[in-house]
């Protein structure tokens, strides 16, 4: 059985585009900083007939990036990565702190950049395989009060572009999914939006990434209208 990891499994969209994923037959790899989180999930998953495991990572961890891309190999025939976590300080440039500028480089930039190497060379030996990044219609164009936050997206959004003309020709494939905001755990500690819920939910969301992976691009803006 192929294996899809998912990270930021636990909660929002990665946890609606793992059920979705684990419905097409895929084994899928749940990755996350919290295991109980994880273990909810692979719990609905195996209830629905399907496969899942939970880990624990920290994209922020370099060694801990290795050390559990390797691990996963060892055990199952990966097909897919989906770069899905993600993390946003929102308000004033002036006001944003340095702590929050290098957390989100961290997980946003670093993490996808790091997970995406270490996975890889997997993809390669079989010659086939998918890398979906989440990446944000901040990654599209600058919006207010998002200055680092849409830097960041815009970085992501040139990683995948690049990798798209690098493996052009070839069966390994990368996607780009632009959404705007969603009605998710995302805003629980965030004045920056007031109304979630005028927002799609995470599961429309996932229902139109994966209705559209035959696409380099998907974009899909945030409002239910």
């Amino acid at each position: 059985m192929k294996a899809i990891i998912v990270t930021g499994a636990g909660t929002g969209l990665g946890k609606e585009l793992s059920l979705l994923l684990a419905e097409q037959g895929y084994h899928l790899i749940l990755t996350g900083r919290t295991v109980e989180k994880l273990n909810e999930v692979k719990e609905q998953i195996e209830k629905s007939g399907g496969s899942a495991t939970a880990i624990q990572l920290d994209l922020r961890n370099l060694e801990d990036i290795k050390e559990k891309a390797l691990l996963i190999s060892k055990k199952h025939e990966i097909y897919s990565l989906v770069n899905n976590a993600g993390l946003g300080y929102f308000g004033p440039f002036s006001e944003i702190s340095d702590t929050e500028i290098e957390e989100m480089f961290q997980t946003n930039v670093f993490g996808t950049i790091n997970m995406t190497k270490a996975i890889l060379p997997y993809l390669e030996q079989h010659n086939e395989g998918l890398v979906l990044n989440i990446v944000s219609t901040a990654g599209l164009r600058g919006k207010k009060n998002e200055a680092v936050y849409c830097s960041s997206k815009f970085a992501v959004r040139g990683f995948t572009e690049s990798l798209q003309k690098e493996y052009e020709g070839t069966r390994i494939r990368f996607v780009a999914a632009y959404m705007g905001g969603m009605n998710t755990p995302f805003w629980n500690d965030s004045e920056h939006v007031a109304d979630p819920t005028r927002l799609r939910s995470a599961a429309e969301v996932a229902d139109i990434i994966i209705e559209n992976l035959n696409k380099e691009e998907i974009v899909i803006e945030s409002k239910k209208s």
